[in-house]
């Protein structure tokens, strides 16, 4: 997760005072400590030189002529990229990429991805965007972007290919798990719009439902969105967090949604190097929805924000977790300009969840692990066929052969009732997830059957 350099520009010159002004009223320091100082000074000052004595050999002897300027900028690549997969120079093009990005609306594919063992790897894939539609799913290496070679590329690099003007074509050579051989996707970019709550319901009897909350990525509005159906559906017995293949967003989304739910205690802190870095935050008692069961899906796609929610839910005993491990994004990046078109991204801090564990590079395991499928059905309509049923059709069938064929005298009226009666149950459908829907996802359905539990648990309470 990104935050804005504004601050920390501030904390690195009030840093510096800080330090300047501890020498002084401190006083002189040990003789020791001087040594030390000394020593660490001249260790500095000797790689310094070594970088400009390799660079001085390179502009007067290299093979070809080079740049000065592009020589420094591929070293600072080179150095940024080392620290951690997500710290990164950006050059002006990279700069005004990523400005564009944090603004909501793009052409490009509609993927997150990360590095993990070294390769270019899909987090999630977001839903309704081209990439989904091509059928890239969470896990999946990126081998090839068209001709180029991912091995060794950047993630902004990589960002930089995939993004492109609407309507253009772009193929990803992918390696996924159980595939014998590498997988060509050909993509069309597309303005990246992204809904990121999509509420439904699930009925369990005649005026009981349970929730669905599908977030897609924690954007600027998923706390103001899930408020709202919330209040929309205030007899809700139970909630389904569907956090799968969300690759996170904002900070405060994450917090914000996790204070609506959990009514004490620290819900995530952060931890870096520098003190400033150092935050806790904590639930509030206002507000809360502290009672509704809720169960919390997640995979491999889940990242970053999601990990904060799903693992904060589950240390707190808040919600039962189902799915498989997720990712394991859990650092904290800064975005500081470099002049006026250049930038640096740097990872300054990680996340904790409430009990103290780590995200990063761990991510969070399930309570009861489920992997994708459909729910396996035995086809006993035949047999379940009563035969005063059969019967009733039976002679319904002769019936309509005894009428013979009727005239079709439909009024326009007629037809245009129908047809709105016929919009309005399309519209129902898309809002409600019928037992259909949730037997194609083994996931779903387990979840199903999990919170109908927690839900008898609770009001025998």
């Amino acid at each position: 997760m990104q935050k804005t350099f504004k601050k920390h520009t501030k904390i690195i010159a009030t840093g510096f005072a800080l330090t300047l002004g501890g020498a002084l009223l401190v006083g002189t320091p040990s003789l020791e400590a001087q040594e030390t100082s000394k020593s660490a000074r001249e260790s500095k000052l000797e790689s310094y030189i070594k970088f400009t004595k390799i660079l001085n050999l390179i502009e007067s002897q290299y093979v070809d002529e080079v740049n000065t300027s592009d020589l420094i900028n591929k070293a600072l690549k080179g150095l940024m990229q080392n620290l951690d997969a997500h710290s990164a120079f950006m050059e002006a093009k990279d700069f005004k990429d990523l400005n564009i990005q944090t603004k909501g609306e793009f052409g490009g594919l509609g993927i997150v991805v990360g590095m993990r063992n070294g390769a270019l790897t899909v987090i999630a894939p977001i839903d309704g965007t081209p990439a989904a539609r091509a059928g890239v799913k969470a896990g999946d290496i990126i081998l090839k972007i068209d001709d180029k070679a991912t091995l060794g590329m950047s993630i902004d690099e990589a960002v930089s290919l995939m993004r492109g003007k609407p309507k253009t074509p772009i193929t990803l050579t992918l390696v996924r798990k159980g595939s014998p051989k590498p997988i060509k996707v050909k993509i069309i970019r597309d303005i990246i719009k992204i809904q990121s709550v999509k509420a439904k319901t699930i009925k369990l009897g005649k005026n009981e439902e349970i929730l669905y909350l599908k977030i897609s990525s924690f954007d600027a509005h998923v706390v103001d969105e899930v408020e709202k159906a919330l209040k929309k559906h205030p007899h809700a017995k139970g909630i389904i967090l569907d956090l799968r293949n969300n690759p996170g967003g904002l900070l405060d989304q994450a917090v914000g949604l996790l204070d609506l739910f959990v009514s004490k205690g620290v819900l995530v802190s952060q931890k870096g190097r520098i003190k400033e870095e150092n935050q806790v935050y904590r639930a509030h008692a206002k507000g809360t929805h502290s009672k509704i069961p809720i169960v919390v899906l997640v995979n491999g796609g889940s990242a970053s924000a999601s990990e904060i929610v799903s693992g904060a839910l589950q240390d707190t005993r808040r919600a039962v977790v189902i799915g498989e491990k997720t990712f394991g994004k859990g650092s904290v990046q800064i975005v500081v300009p470099v002049g006026k078109e250049e930038g640096v991204k740097l990872t300054v801090a990680r996340y904790y969840l409430p009990s103290g564990r780590t995200i990063q590079n761990k991510g969070v395991t399930p309570d009861i692990l489920v992997f994708p499928g459909k729910v396996t059905l035995e086809d006993n309509d035949t047999i379940s066929i009563k035969e005063k049923d059969l019967k009733k059709h039976l002679e319904a069938e002769l019936e309509k052969l005894d009428q013979g064929k009727k005239k079709k005298k439909q009024s326009l009226k007629a037809s245009q009732e129908s047809n709105a009666s016929a919009q309005a149950e399309a519209q129902k459908k898309k809002s409600v997830i019928g037992e259909d829907q949730i037997n194609k996802d083994l996931q779903l359905k387990t979840a199903v059957d999990v919170l109908k539990a927690l839900i008898l648990t609770s009001e025998r309470k």
